[in-house]
C-alpha cells in the first residue's frame, strides 16, 4: 500500500466526532446584495438604509421600513387602518381574490397594499402614504385608492405638504373598473390640494409601472426618484412589440427619465429625508411654526 493510499484509508475510517462541523451562519444576520453579491452585516446595512456599502444598490424596503426612515420617531398617527378591499367581481384565477387578499393579509400583517398616516419629518408635519410591494405587487385597487384621497383631503384641510411613496405593478385587475377609476379618483384629489397651493411630492421606487406612473406618481410638484428604478407604463417586452423597435438598454430607468425630463431629481435613499425637509421648508416655509 502506498503512502498516498494510507492517508486516503486513514480519512475514510476517522470517527465523526473528528470531522470539522461545517459553520453555522445565524439566519437574517447576513444579507447578500441582489447586485453585486456582496454580504453585508444587516446591522450595518440598515445603518445605510438598507443601501449596498458595496454597489450602491438599493434594496427594496417595505412599507414599515419606509415610515421608520422618514418619520421622527413617536410622530406617526396612522389613518384608514380598518380599510379592506372586499371582493365585488367575485373575481376567480387560480384561488378566489378574497382568499388571495387573505393570504396577503396574513403574509404582511396589512389590510392593502399602502400605509397612510401623519407625521413629522426633521420636525415638519407632512401626509405620508407609503406604497408596500410585498401586498400583490403594491396594486392599486380601490382600499388603496380610498386611502390615498383620504390622506390628500386630510392634507388639504390642515394645510401641510403631500408625500406619497410609489412601489406598485399598477392597477388591480381582480377589481376591474373600479380599480382604473382610482387613477382619476386621486388625480382629483391632488387637484384640489394644489389650488391650495399645497406640496405634493412623489417619490418613484423601484417598480413604479401601470396606472400608478399613469396617474399620482407623475402629477407632484416636485417628482423624485431613487437610482435604477424601474418607471413606466407598459413593460419593456410590450413598448418593443409595439414600436417594433430595440429601446435602449437603460430604458424606464430613473437615469432615463432624467435625462428626458420626466423626473427632477434622483435622490440616495440615505439623503432623501434632509432633501425632503428643504424642498418642504422652501415652499411652505410657514410649517416651522406648526413643528
Amino acid at each position: 500500500m502506498s503512502l498516498l493510499d494510507w492517508f486516503a484509508n486513514r480519512q475514510k475510517t476517522a470517527p465523526a466526532s473528528q470531522a470539522q462541523p461545517e459553520r453555522e451562519i445565524a439566519d437574517g444576520l447576513w444579507t447578500k446584495c441582489e447586485s453585486c453579491g456582496v454580504l453585508t452585516y444587516t446591522k450595518d446595512l440598515k445603518a445605510n438604509q438598507m443601501v449596498c456599502v458595496e454597489c450602491n444598490h438599493h434594496i427594496r424596503i417595505n412599507s414599515h421600513t419606509r415610515i421608520a426612515q422618514l418619520i421622527d420617531s413617536g410622530t406617526w398617527s396612522p389613518m384608514d387602518e380598518h380599510l379592506a378591499s372586499c371582493d365585488p367581481l367575485k373575481f376567480r384565477d387560480r384561488k378566489p381574490y378574497g382568499d388571495r387578499l387573505k393570504d396577503y393579509q396574513d403574509k404582511t400583517g396589512l389590510t392593502d397594499a399602502v400605509q397612510t398616516g401623519v407625521g413629522k419629518l426633521n420636525g415638519l408635519p407632512i401626509a405620508l402614504g407609503a406604497m408596500d410591494f410585498s401586498f400583490m405587487g403594491g396594486s392599486m385597487g380601490s382600499v388603496v385608492g380610498e386611502k390615498l384621497v383620504r390622506l390628500i383631503e386630510f392634507a388639504t384641510q390642515h394645510s401641510i405638504p403631500v408625500i406619497i411613496i410609489c412601489a406598485s405593478g399598477g392597477a388591480r385587475m381582480q377589481e376591474g373598473l373600479m380599480s382604473l377609476m382610482q387613477m382619476a379618483k386621486i388625480s382629483a384629489a391632488l387637484d384640489r390640494h394644489r389650488d391650495q397651493h399645497l406640496l405634493y411630492i412623489p417619490l418613484l421606487t423601484h417598480p413604479t409601472m401601470g396606472g400608478v406612473t399613469a396617474s399620482f406618481a407623475m402629477l407632484g410638484d416636485i417628482i423624485l426618484a431613487e437610482p435604477k428604478a424601474t418607471i413606466g407604463f407598459a413593460g419593456r417586452r410590450v413598448v418593443e412589440q409595439t414600436l417594433r423597435e430595440k429601446l435602449p438598454e437603460n430604458f424606464q430607468t430613473s437615469e432615463y427619465l432624467l435625462e428626458h425630463g420626466f423626473v427632477d431629481a434622483i435622490v440616495p435613499r440615505t439623503q432623501l429625508k434632509a432633501t425632503l425637509a428643504r424642498l418642504i421648508l422652501l415652499h411652505q416655509p410657514n410649517l416651522v411654526a406648526l413643528a
